[in-house]
C-alpha cells in the first residue's frame, strides 16, 4: 500500500503516536484560494466582538434533561438577541444582520444525535424571526455536510413547508466533489497526503448572502472543544479529517484557516451557541447520555471566539468536576492512538493530543477576541 493511500485511512483506524506533543504545534504552510473579498465589516467577529450573552433557563429543560421546553427556548432567543443589539424590539435586532432579499444558511450541527444537536425548537426560533424580517422558507437553507446525519435529525416536521435542507455529502468519507466549490479551497500538504486540497462548498460560496452558526457546546478529540469556530470550518469544506495523524492533530492552526477563507468569514453573522445540552467526554458524537450535561443555556455573539473561549472553561470545568483530565493535558501517558473505545470508556483516555489553543490561534487572524479580560460577557436568567 501506497503511503498516501494509507494516510487516507487513518481516520478510521488510529495508529500509535510516534510524534511529540510539542510537534503538533508546528503549523503546515496553507495555500488560499478565493477570488471574494471580504466585506467592509465582516461577520467575524462583527459589530460585536469580544461582547457575549449567556442566557440561563432552569425550566428550559424537564427534571429528566430529555425533553425541551419550546416556550422557554422562545423567550431565551428573544431576549438574548434584543440583549446582544440592544433593541427593545426582536425583530429590530434580527434586522440588524438579516434583510428580506437574503439568502440565508443555517449551519446547524447535527453528529451529536440522538442527546447533542442543534435543537428544533432553537432552530425554529430562527426560521420563525427570519420570516418576521420578510426572508422566505424557500429563502433559507439548513445545511451540514452528511445527509445520513441531517436525516437523523429530522427538521422538517419541525420547521415550516418550503425550507430547504442541503448536505454536501452523503455520508462521512464518501465525497462527491460536486457539491464543492472547485475555485475556492486551502491548499496544505499536511502529512503527505493525496488530496491536499480542501474546497468550499458551492451552496456557501456561490448562493447563500447570510450564514447564521448554531453549534452546541462539546468537548473533542482533537480540538479539545468543539464550538463556533469548528462548526463553521469543518462544517464547510470538503476533505477535513486528513487533520490527524499519529495522535497528532493539525486543528491548532487549520480550524482558524478556514473560517477566515472569504466569503465565509463576511457572511457568518451570528452565533448562536445552543448549550441546552453539552458533552463533556467522547465528542463530537454523543451515542450515549454517560457523556452528556446540561448547561441550560443559549450565548448569543457575533464574535466566535469570544464564544468558543468560554466554552474551553465550561468543558473544562465540567471534565474536572467529573474527575477527568484536563482538554488542556499533552501527557503521552494519557494517550491511546491506537484504541478509540479505551477512550469511549474511560475520561482520562486520550486519542489524540488536542488542541485547545485553535481558538488562540483563531484570534490571531482576526476572528474575535480571546482575551477574558477584554470579553463582556451578560448573562440573563429567564
Amino acid at each position: 500500500m501506497k503511503r498516501r493511500t494509507f494516510v487516507k485511512l487513518l481516520a478510521a483506524t488510529p495508529i500509535a503516536s510516534t510524534v511529540s506533543a510539542e510537534q503538533s504545534t508546528n503549523i503546515p504552510k496553507y495555500h488560499i484560494v478565493s477570488s471574494y473579498k471580504p466585506a467592509a465589516l465582516p461577520g467575524m467577529p462583527g459589530p460585536y466582538p469580544g461582547k457575549v450573552i449567556a442566557v440561563k433557563a432552569a425550566k428550559c429543560l424537564d427534571e429528566t434533561g430529555e425533553k425541551i421546553n419550546a416556550e422557554v427556548v422562545r423567550e431565551m432567543m428573544e431576549r438574548g438577541m434584543r440583549a446582544l443589539t440592544g433593541d427593545a424590539n426582536t425583530v429590530d435586532a434580527w434586522r440588524r444582520f438579516i434583510t428580506p432579499d437574503d439568502i440565508v444558511g443555517i449551519k446547524v450541527n447535527v453528529n451529536g444525535h440522538p442527546w447533542v444537536f442543534s435543537q428544533h425548537a432553537v432552530v425554529a426560533e430562527v426560521v420563525r424571526n427570519l420570516q418576521a424580517v420578510g426572508v422566505k422558507p424557500q429563502q433559507i437553507y439548513a445545511y451540514d455536510r452528511f445527509q445520513d446525519q441531517l436525516d437523523r435529525v429530522n427538521y422538517p416536521p419541525h420547521l415550516p413547508e418550503g425550507v430547504n435542507y442541503f448536505a454536501s455529502e452523503g455520508a462521512n468519507r464518501r465525497l462527491d466533489n460536486s457539491n464543492y466549490d472547485q475555485l475556492t479551497y486551502v491548499e496544505a500538504d499536511i502529512f503527505g497526503e493525496e488530496d491536499t486540497r480542501s474546497n468550499m462548498i458551492k451552496l456557501l460560496s456561490q448562493k447563500l448572502t447570510k450564514i447564521i452558526n448554531i453549534p452546541n457546546m462539546k468537548d473533542h478529540g482533537a480540538t479539545g472543544a468543539t464550538g463556533c469556530l469548528k462548526n463553521i470550518a469543518y462544517g464547510g469544506f470538503s476533505n477535513v479529517a486528513r487533520t490527524h495523524y499519529k495522535g497528532v492533530s493539525h486543528t491548532y492552526s487549520f480550524v482558524g484557516t478556514l473560517a477566515s477563507v472569504e466569503p465565509i468569514r463576511s457572511r457568518t453573522v451570528l452565533q448562536i451557541m445552543d448549550g441546552l445540552r453539552g458533552v463533556w467526554h467522547g465528542g463530537p458524537f454523543a451515542r450515549t447520555p454517560k457523556y452528556v450535561f446540561y448547561p441550560k443555556q443559549i450565548m448569543f455573539s457575533t464574535d466566535p471566539v469570544a464564544i468558543d473561549r468560554l466554552l474551553l472553561d465550561i468543558i473544562d470545568n465540567e471534565r474536572k468536576a467529573r474527575g477527568a483530565i484536563s482538554i488542556w493535558d499533552r501527557s503521552q501517558k494519557y494517550l491511546k492512538t491506537d484504541d478509540s473505545r479505551a477512550r469511549d470508556a474511560d475520561p482520562n483516555v486520550n486519542i489524540i493530543i488536542r488542541e485547545p489553543g485553535h481558538v488562540e490561534y483563531a484570534a490571531k487572524l482576526g476572528l474575535g477576541v480571546y482575551d477574558l479580560d477584554k470579553i463582556r460577557v451578560q448573562e440573563i436568567e429567564v
